[in-house]
């Protein structure tokens, strides 16, 4: 450490800093899917705590009006002994000391800015300024210079990094004169976490390498650890893996190793624990623990999928190979019962009442619609996935698209697009808050559409950007598929024309906001692919959430009353099976304090237990002279008991 010191001494004393902080390099964008950008940072004197910084970053476009879009507090943060700060993506190496998303930095004209102040002083849409300014760069990909912007940082000069795609950064020089022409900026090839001129400390790059990607419970895997140069003293390296739900119960081996005085590189053996526990699949991520002042991490938080082989199947189909009548709707008693003796508009209106009532229905995020899919979407054949959409399909929970590379990952499809529908997101629709936190809602709350989960579907990234805004008739899904999907969201659509006012589905391929088609593609789509237990389950998920339920799955025939051959006929529910009653199965003891027993003459039964409010708080799967532990407070609750196709409800006492 005196060796750095005095390293120091000379370095600092030999150049003339104006500013405690500046902005030492830039790069605003990087080949390929530009996720390699970062920011630099350079203080006058090393290891310089940084707190009552901030980085800046103003949008210089016509739309952004010279304005921020985003602002990093750096309260918390210390350069390191060459008195640098390195903030970028995970993919960035060396691995910043400041992580942010990856292709976040606009490539300009814009520019980026020290301050002193906090991130709460700027918030999104904030004019540059001078006030508290610390340093600015002002930048473009060749693009023409934002003289305004300019003037609102007091800067003279615009720097081109070159062209898109470009493989430079803009690193700035100080001749140490102190005069009008000491400071030049110059467009170069990248020198993350270096002094740009050369000088300063070399620091051991430390590099963690595995040759898995993916790893099943029970697998073997090594991570080995690798420096630039040979130590010259014993380095003990810490690391961790936990992430999420993965944690030192899931896996054995060392998270400490050495690298002995004169070598470069050692390894650690770790074991993935095969137990019995369905947790689903998971992420480790190899993490270092901080590293002496002589080293820097070359790469980080290293991702590797570790796939649960305890997944549940559930008791039903996919949509590809469908049961029926395994799975009963959770509707309350009475849920349709203002409909009948109805026809036309007064049927309609009624239906309406029922899935829009602002006293009960409630409205979800578009960020909660990701949770709500896992679980209405979950594959039959293996809980760790959803099932896609159009393309017929597991894929794992986890590949969810977070970034613009969907490849491989799903998304949320919605039916009846947007741009036809005339919806869009809100600032708080990317708030991922959960069952509890929602909107009341009505039908003329058009917006709350663009989160309905009853016309929201897991999809496969790119086959949702080929259907696009199409209409169902001219987008008829993936060829080679069954078209399993095609009733799914035909009702899906009709829904929507009932749940919200302003959205109607007409015949053709209409061009008016609000409408959609084609009717009688989606007429048929309905009548050859009738409602099976996946869409019965993902209907009844959908209601927990949203207190509504999609009319057209639990009472398929509805959609003929309202579009089809049954148009200006009265309605009338269809009766409940006879054969399935009182005295063929018995549930005691009623009132229970724990154990209901359920006694008739299946082999089987599905239960499913709801509150006094609708909500579903026990699913369970018994053998005929079994029971179930409810361990629940007491009240009233409904069981649903349902056996091969046939269904009945009881009310029960618990106390």
């Amino acid at each position: 450490m005196k060796n750095f010191t005095l390293l120091f001494s000379f370095l600092f004393a030999t150049v003339a800093f104006s500013q405690a902080v500046v902005i030492n390099e830039l790069d605003c964008d990087t080949p390929g899917v530009d996720d390699k950008e970062f920011i630099e940072l350079l203080s006058s004197t090393p290891n310089f705590p940084l707190d009552g910084y901030v980085v800046v970053l103003f949008n210089g476009s016509t739309s952004g009006g010279d304005s921020s879009y985003f602002a990093l507090d750096l309260d918390g943060y210390t350069t390191d002994v060459n008195g640098l700060l390195l903030i970028g993506s995970t993919t960035v190496s060396p691995f910043p000391q400041l992580i942010i998303s990856p292709n976040l930095i606009q490539n300009g004209a814009d520019a980026v800015a020290i301050y002193l102040g906090d991130d709460t002083d700027f918030p999104e849409g904030t004019l540059a300024t001078q006030t508290n300014l610390v340093d600015a760069l002002v930048y473009d990909t060749s693009d023409a210079d934002d003289t305004v912007l300019m003037g609102l940082l007091g800067v003279t000069e615009q720097i081109n990094e070159g062209s898109g795609n470009n493989t430079n950064s803009i690193q700035r020089f100080d001749d140490g004169l102190g005069n009008a022409n000491s400071i030049t900026y110059t467009s170069t090839t990248p020198t993350p976490r270096a002094l740009n001129d050369g000088s300063g400390v070399v620091l051991n790059g430390v590099l963690t390498t595995t040759s898995h990607s993916q790893l099943d419970e029970g697998d073997i895997f090594d991570i080995t650890f690798t420096t630039e140069q040979n130590v010259t003293s014993d380095l003990i390296i810490d690391f961790t893996l936990n992430n999420g739900g993965f944690n030192t119960s899931d896996f054995t081996g060392s998270t400490s190793v050495v690298i002995p005085s004169g070598q470069n590189t050692v390894s650690s053996t770790i074991i993935i624990i095969d137990d019995v526990l369905d947790e689903g699949d998971e992420v480790l991520k190899i993490v270092l623990a901080s590293l002496p002042t002589q080293y820097l991490a070359l790469n980080n938080n290293i991702e590797i999928r570790v796939v649960d082989n305890d997944f549940v199947v559930a008791p039903f189909g996919t949509p590809v190979n469908p049961t029926y009548g395994i799975v009963a709707s959770t509707q309350p008693a009475g849920y349709y019962d203002s409909l009948d003796g109805l026809s036309g508009a007064a049927l309609e209106q009624a239906l309406q009442d029922i899935i829009a009532d602002p006293t009960i229905v409630r409205a979800q995020t578009y960020s909660d619609i990701i949770d709500i899919l896992g679980e209405a979407d979950q594959n039959p054949a293996n809980s760790n996935q959803v099932w896609l959409v159009y393309t017929e399909q597991g894929r794992a929970k986890l590949d969810y698209q977070t970034t613009s590379n969907n490849f491989g990952t799903w998304n949320r499809e919605h039916t009846f697009p947007r741009s036809l529908a005339g919806y869009s997101s809100i600032d708080l629709d990317d708030e991922r808050d959960g069952k509890d936190i929602y909107w009341t809602t009505e039908a003329d709350s058009l917006r709350h559409g663009n989160s309905d989960a009853h016309a929201l579907r897991a999809a496969d990234g790119p086959e949702n950007s080929s259907r696009g805004n199409q209409h169902y008739g001219q987008y008829n899904g993936p060829t080679g598929t069954l078209g399993s999907f095609k009733g799914d969201v035909a009702r899906g659509v009709l829904y929507m024309q009932i749940r919200y006012n302003g959205l109607s589905i007409q015949p053709g391929y209409p061009s008016v906001s609000g409408q959609m088609g084609d009717l009688n593609v989606l007429l048929d789509w309905h009548r050859n692919d009738p409602p099976d237990d996946f869409e019965m389950n993902r209907n009844n998920v959908v209601y927990e959430w949203q207190f509504n339920r999609n009319p057209f799955i639990d009472q398929p025939d509805l959609v003929e009353y309202i579009w089809g051959n049954q148009m200006g006929n009265d309605w009338s529910q269809p009766l409940s099976i006879p054969e399935f009653t009182a005295e063929t199965i018995k549930v005691y003891p009623n009132p229970v304090t724990d154990k209901l027993y359920v006694s008739g003459n299946k082999q089987k039964y599905n239960l499913a237990v709801f509150s006094a409010e609708g909500r579903v708080v026990l699913k369970q799967t018994i053998s005929n002279n079994s029971y179930v532990d409810l361990k629940l407070a007491s009240g009233l609750y409904l069981v649903s008991i349902e056996s091969q196709g046939e269904s009945i409800t009881k009310k029960i006492i618990v106390e």
